[in-house]
């Protein structure tokens, strides 16, 4: 992340009229606030996903049904969905550091709450909350990070994925340790809600706002954009929305409901579930080579064959029912190319199908296409279990649904992306 003379930056703040006149962040600050942000995102994670393997044990002591956890598993992502579209609008009007920390404090506090339920209503109303914070930081971060390394906008998202397959890595084994130590499933929720709050005052502090708050018109004056749709919701945004829906359900039906497979149909240990649920997090740390493709090949193809392999690692998962080793192998490829590859390249993707002053816009529309209907898929996936047990489960939201999204990236065409060669001023 050293090229400081290709940095582009995402539209101004509407009340930041000092830019112009701020001295220009040095490598050190941009490296330590990168860091931070990256941090922040695998808390972000950690919050996430250290409910699923610790679920068989909240269901035994709420009494919920398979539904009702498969729904509370999944339904923080309703939060990031109603968050998405408003926090791209005030990403493009206010201080994206600003609407950063506000959304790291609203999902630690929401995180904390959770083990403070008392039932089903009031427990979900904690992880919508939760993942509405989570929302607007994902599209805080995204906006402010594809502005400023415009250039190598994979790469950068590629490592904020690896920041966050870090913490899908290490919170099922943290959690499920810190269960197995303090007799509740409650401590690793105010752990990790703790440390979004420190993390979130190191940023206000150490995060500077030359790295949140630059403005791409000021560096692409040798690029036009006529070519592009004017409107920020065009057929590449729109057809890369429909493959967001799709690749939000079948993904996080997967992550919300997997543990429990191995658990109730495999008759896996906790501890056997959670170690596959790191190994899932392990494989999304190919995001960055996931990223750094996407900066040179054909973005759309990518996307297709990554759903693809999707597809045919779910058959084996629940189609061959391997042995607990094949199982982790599996897991790793799901993560891959689930996390490591589609997460990044769909958010990058989405931003470049826009011109570069709507990045807050179509930032805010990955957000809510990717997690909108995905705050359901895990009671989807818990009702077609009831109906088809788990093999024809898996094979109708983790195997055919991700070739649905597959033919919806068919539409879309990267010749009007705004790094499309014939941008460039004079061709």
């Amino acid at each position: 992340m050293t090229h400081a003379a290709q940095v582009d930056t995402g539209t101004v703040p509407a009340n930041d009229t000092q830019e112009s006149s701020r001295a220009p962040i040095s490598p050190l600050m941009i490296g330590v606030g990168f860091l931070l942000v990256v941090l922040s995102y695998m808390v972000n994670a950690m919050d996430r996903q250290v409910f699923p393997p610790l679920l068989p044990n909240i269901r035994a002591e709420y009494g919920f049904s398979l539904e009702q956890g498969g729904l509370l598993a999944t339904n923080f992502t309703l939060g990031m969905a109603l968050a998405g579209l408003p926090a791209g609008y005030l990403l493009d009007r206010f201080r994206r550091k600003t609407v950063l920390l506000v959304s790291i404090v609203i999902y630690s506090l929401g995180t904390m709450a959770t083990p403070l339920a008392t039932g089903l209503a009031d427990m979900t109303l904690y992880r919508v909350v939760s993942g509405f914070g989570e929302g607007m930081q994902s599209a805080a971060i995204f906006a402010a990070i594809g502005a400023f390394f415009t250039h190598r906008r994979g790469l950068a998202f590629g490592v904020i994925g690896m920041g966050y397959s870090i913490g899908v890595f290490i919170a099922p084994l943290i959690g499920v340790r810190l269960m197995s130590a303090h007799g509740t499933w409650h401590s690793p929720f105010y752990l990790f809600g703790t440390a979004g709050l420190l993390i979130a005052t190191a940023s206000l502090f150490l995060v500077k706002a030359g790295l949140t708050e630059r403005s791409a018109e000021k560096t692409v004056s040798t690029r036009t954009y006529e070519y592009m749709p004017a409107s920020a919701y065009n057929r590449n945004t729109l057809a890369l929305a429909v493959h967001s829906v799709v690749s939000g359900v079948a993904i996080y039906g997967f992550l919300g409901l997997y543990p429990t497979y191995l658990i109730t149909s495999l008759h896996y240990t906790a501890e056997q579930a959670a170690l596959a649920m790191s190994l899932l997090g392990f494989g999304g740390m190919l995001g960055v080579l996931g990223g750094w493709l996407g900066d040179r090949v054909n973005q759309r193809n990518l996307l297709i064959l990554s759903m693809v392999a999707i597809s045919a690692i779910s058959v084996c998962i629940y189609e061959a029912r391997p042995g607990i080793g094949v199982q982790y192998a599996l897991a790793f490829l799901m993560g891959a190319f689930g996390l490591g590859f589609i997460y990044p390249n769909t958010n990058s993707a989405m931003q470049r199908a826009v011109r570069p002053e709507q990045i807050g816009r179509a930032s805010g529309l990955f957000v809510t296409s990717y997690y909108g209907t995905a705050a359901f898929s895990g009671l989807l996936f818990a009702a077609l279990v009831d109906s088809f047990g788990w093999s024809g489960a898996g094979l109708l939201q983790v195997t055919v649904l991700p070739l649905a999204g597959a033919l919806a990236l068919a539409f879309v065409r990267p010749a009007q992306f705004n790094n499309a060669a014939r941008g460039r001023a004079g061709q």
